[in-house]
């Protein structure tokens, strides 16, 4: 399922990574990019956890927009 960029389909999957970084990814067929976005987001909230000693997902929204702009722009596999 090819999804072109601006689709309904990328909006649904950018709202999903928004809040689940990597969830628009899987959505999206693209495994390896949904667990690495995951991984970045569980270690940048980690990161700041330590550093500001709060539970102020600092780093995770960070990620987490990143992974919803990943999501939006992705252009999917083109047939032939």
């Amino acid at each position: 399922m090819a999804m072109a960029q601006g689709s309904t389909g990328n909006v649904i999957a950018a709202l999903c990574s928004f809040f689940v970084p990597g969830l628009g990814q899987l959505i999206q067929g693209r495994l390896l990019s949904a667990i690495l976005w995951f991984a970045v987001a569980c270690i940048a909230f980690v990161v700041t956890w330590l550093i500001t000693l709060s539970l102020l997902p600092f780093g995770w929204f960070v990620v987490s927009v990143f992974s919803c702009i990943n999501a939006a722009v992705y252009k999917g596999a083109r047939s032939a």
